[in-house]
């Protein structure tokens, strides 16, 4: 485990006095310095006595001028006075009417505070801790010769009240607090839902609130404007727009202030707390509170002032028109892994319970988007009171953001998504909803009407009742209400335009024909996350990934995620491997040109996205400059999509050059395109786009550009022209958008294939093809895994350590009426390398089913159906689960679901317990693995 640095460092420093015998001024008026400094000191100890002053540490700067020692003087009360000590005590006692004041740093413990008053009975000045003090009122006789500047001490002043926040002429406070009273009901203890229910309401709703009528109906019309948004969407930063400025109020100026540090202030609607930021700087500062994990919206003008005088009305129309949010950002600077928007709907599933896992099973259904490449996907499961499958769901989808139904949603299924985090990273966004998880049959009947999901090809068609990519579900009115919710949330987003015409619908399932690798597997083999920060060092992807595209190490996970079972499948990927690692000059040009690729992805689903919504957005000031922004993503998908089918007919030239490839998906990828129209119709469209300018245009019919023609005409009708022209363009392209999306996904299997073979070549130990086998080939067993010279892939670190080989044969057949074993039980000593070897086999089987090489002299294997892995000894104190009950729990899941083709890899079972209660569990496990057929 990597060392752990200590977070916190505390430090304490005090106040330093004056040193002794310093020639400093004495604030204490006609009273010579070093003279005052003795009296005080001999006062002092006359204070101590009298019990004035319990526990000083040090004198203050501001009440002790030039001498005086901090150090403590001797408790007077703990030594008897004589006779003769009270006469001469008597003879220096203080006047009644006079008071010393001594006052301790503000870290010192006091009992009896002193009056504010200094010895010639006038009152002192508030004391401003780690400030230098300010003084308009000096006397003459404080310093020789010395004058007082009286504007530059009302300067200083000035200076001063404002560091403090206080305005001159009132009480500290005031102005703030006249502002918070306007805004009481926005106070912790009266905030309240659109419906009236207090926040400790189970069905409380924090993404609305509630205005009294009457503070409503007081506000001016721009308040009501701000404030009829923001009751909407309390979940939500609201810029508004006034004039070139956006501005934060109240809540959403805290955030500003914390967040951004902009200067907070009482302007704006109403007088309350304010920050803003020039309409220059809107687009920046949203990208960087949507990065920090803020929801952010804009309510726009969509008009000018001198517009809104022409149409007779006082108020400059506005409204909201965009909302960005970390799961649903469409364009600007995007990660380049995937961000999904999950929705879940969830039921108790009904009939026997006849064990304590059975007990609490439920049906989710689910339905979650990539929205930067405008696919959705609907599924459903069935899982137990463990909710394995709902974590392997969310190690899959990694989702930004989950939806779920308020109050219908069990506990088990809760304290696994409110624990569902991942070091180094955002929070998951937990947002719950309450209306919009309707009925299937609604649901399915409102996307009808609306005709979402035209591009999605059969899956999204509804020909029926049902879309096909819900129709082969199980429990479909589970998935299709959870898509009914996606739907809804997208459209209070402000993004159902671009993303649910033309969107893509497909089905998912979580173990699709594939080796099934549960969410405990995946964290605990570290297949996506190391468990130390989160990032993907040290893990199987960042092993794996040499792929130079982006789309290309989203599918890499993917595929990480679902390993094959198929064996034709497998061995058309070891095919195209070897090949690649044989053709080395053809597998480095391919890759030469894949790197220059933008993201090919994104661009095709941005531009089929636009061209279902053909407004130019409701903001008629900005018409010009979203239109110049489609036109530039057009232009890019077009040059980019040219540049990918140039590279697969260099495939092409290689082919006839060095033969035709043995591997099919080769093969396939070369004869893509091969005298289709569609790349014709690229190529004329390609033509149509006039790139000799910064701002890209469309030709005409007559070879100039559309602005050209109607140079005297209203320039938004022009631009509506333009964009009317764009559209018409952008259509055309779209379809045959199957055929953009197949030249995506065979450019990146070409990457990956390329990855793997780089891989092989690379590899700091030897690697070998693995061989499948058929379970009914191998004798009594059925199943076998024999690996020769097996080392960890990425165990050394690359820092050069040496690789310890090793053997693994389970079921391997020695001789025609007998097999190996099929558990094998792993001792030796503290740091001997026994979870280095259990983790490298299952990485080893993984890798097989990926279609990649294997670290090992050789390998033959069956295909494995599930991995199932308990790991080291850990708790989940959030869950309210044991490091006993987590054991217990994994190791009843493993018993439960495991097949004759299953490997399960358990170590150091039994060590939440007893030392005798630990040997019987582990005794029984493995004794069940004896009697059955499990590779363990």
């Amino acid at each position: 485990m990597a060392q752990q640095r200590n977070l916190f460092s505390f430090f304490k420093k005090g106040q330093e006095g004056p040193s002794r015998g310093s020639s400093s001024s004495s604030p204490l008026h006609g009273i010579d310095g070093k003279k005052q400094a003795n009296s005080i000191e001999f006062r002092q100890q006359h204070a101590q006595s009298e019990n004035t002053i319990t526990k000083s540490t040090q004198y203050s700067e501001d009440n002790i001028g030039s001498s005086g020692s901090p150090a403590s003087s001797p408790n007077l009360e703990s030594t008897p006075l004589k006779n003769s000590k009270e006469a001469l005590w008597s003879k220096f006692k203080p006047p009644a009417t006079a008071s010393i004041v001594v006052k301790p740093p503000a870290s010192a413990f006091t009992v009896a505070k002193p009056p504010d008053s200094d010895l010639n009975g006038a009152t002192s000045r508030p004391f401003i801790p780690r400030l230098k003090r300010v003084q308009d009122e000096v006397s003459q006789g404080d310093s020789p010769g010395g004058t007082c500047n009286s504007t530059s001490d009302s300067n200083k002043r000035r200076k001063l009240m404002d560091v403090l926040g206080v305005e001159e002429g009132l009480p500290q406070g005031s102005k703030w607090a006249a502002a918070a009273a306007k805004f009481e009901w926005l106070l912790p203890n009266k905030i309240k839902d659109a419906m009236g229910r207090r926040p400790d309401h189970p069905l409380y709703d924090k993404r609305t609130l509630h205005i009294p009528p009457d503070v409503l109906s007081k506000m001016t019309a721009s308040q009501r404007q701000y404030w009829t948004a923001k009751s909407k969407y309390m979940d939500t930063v609201l810029f508004f727009k006034v004039g070139k400025f956006y501005e934060l109020y109240e809540f959403d100026a805290e955030i500003g202030q914390k967040e951004m540090d902009w200067k907070l202030t009482l302007s704006g609607v109403g007088k309350c707390r304010q920050v803003g930021v020039p309409e220059s700087g809107i687009d920046d500062a949203v990208q960087k509170l949507v990065a920090r994990g803020y929801k952010v919206g804009r309510v726009e003008q969509l008009e000018t002032s001198e517009q809104a005088k022409q149409r007779g009305g006082g108020m400059v129309q506005r409204d909201l028109t965009h909302v960005v949010t970390p799961s649903t950002r469409l364009d600007g600077n995007l990660r380049p892994e995937a961000v999904h928007l999950l929705a879940l709907r969830e039921d108790t599933l009904d009939g026997p319970h006849d064990n304590a896992l059975s007990q609490g099973s439920v049906a989710i259904g689910f339905a979650f988007v990539d929205a930067a490449a405008g696919k959705f996907y609907v599924g459903t499961i069935n899982d137990d009171c463990s909710r394995s499958a709902l974590e392997s769901l969310l190690a899959q989808v990694a989702p930004q953001e989950i939806l779920y139904e308020l109050g219908a949603v069990s506990n088990d299924t809760l304290k696994l998504l409110r624990h569902r985090t991942t070091p180094g990273q955002l929070p998951v966004m937990m947002t719950p909803l309450t209306d919009e998880f309707q009925e299937a049959n609604f649901a399915m009947k409102l996307m009808k009407d609306k005709k979402y999901f035209r591009s999605g090809g059969s899956s999204g068609d509804f020909r029926g009742p049902w879309p096909e990519a819900l129709e082969i579900l199980t429990n479909k009115h589970l998935a299709a209400s959870a898509l009914g919710a996606l739907v809804a949330h997208l459209t209070r987003m402000k993004v159902n335009d671009e993303l649910l015409p033309n969107g893509v619908l497909l089905s998912y399932e979580v173990f699709r024909g594939s080796l099934r690798l549960d969410g405990q597997s995946i964290v605990n083999l570290e297949l996506l996350e190391n468990k130390d920060d989160g990032s993907r060092a040290g893990t199987l992807l960042d092993y794996l990934d040499k792929c130079v595209t982006k789309f290309g190490k989203r599918m890499l996970r993917r595929w990480i995620c679902h390993p094959l079972q198929n064996t034709a499948e497998l061995n058309d990927r070891l095919d195209a491997v070897e090949e690649l690692s044989s053709r080395e000059e053809m597998a480095c040009l391919i890759r030469e040109d894949l790197r220059v690729l933008p993201d090919l992805e994104r661009l095709v689903a941005r531009v089929r996205g636009l061209a279902g919504s053909s407004n130019l957005g409701v903001v008629p000031m900005a018409a010009k400059k979203v239109h110049q922004r489609r036109m530039k993503t057009f232009g890019e998908a077009v040059q980019a999509l040219r540049g990918g089918f140039e590279l697969l007919e260099k495939l092409q030239s290689c082919r006839d050059g060095l033969g035709p490839p043995k591997a099919r998906l080769l093969e396939a990828a070369m004869s893509l395109g091969d005298g289709n129209a569609a790349l014709d119709t690229l190529e004329a469209i390609d033509s149509c786009i006039d790139r000799s300018s910064s701002a890209i245009k469309l030709y005409s019919k007559g070879g100039a550009t559309d602005d050209d023609n109607d140079s005297d005409s209203d320039e938004l009708s022009a631009l509506e022209k333009e964009a009317e022209s764009l559209m018409k363009v952008m259509l055309s392209f779209n379809e045959h958008s199957e055929l953009w999306q197949a030249a995506v996904e065979t450019l990146a299997r070409l990457d990956i294939l390329i990855s793997f073979a780089a891989i092989s070549k690379i590899a700091a130990g030897p690697t070998c093809r693995p061989q499948f086998v058929q379970n009914n080939n191998v004798g009594l067993g059925g199943s076998i895994l024999d690996i020769k010279g097996l080392w960890h892939p990425y165990g050394s670190g690359g820092n050069g350590g040496v690789i310890v080989p090793n053997d693994v044969e389970l079921g391997t057949t020695r001789k025609e009426s007998s097999v190996n074993p099929r558990t094998m039980l792993l001792t030796g000593p503290n740091m001997g390398g026994k979870s280095t070897l259990l983790r490298a086999t299952c990485l080893a089987v993984i890798m097989a089913q990926l279609g990649c090489f294997v670290p090992g002299n050789s390998c033959r294997l069956s295909p494995v159906d599930t991995i199932f892995t308990r790991l080291g000894a850990s708790d989940r104190i959030m869950e309210g689960h044991s490091t006993f009950m987590v054991e217990c729990t994994e190791a009843a899941s493993v018993l439960r679901h495991a097949t004759n083709n299953s490997l399960v890899v358990l170590d150091e079972l039994g060590r939440g317990t007893s030392t005798f209660d630990g040997y019987a569990i582990a005794y029984a496990v493995r004794w069940v693995f004896l009697q059955g057929c499990y590779f363990s």
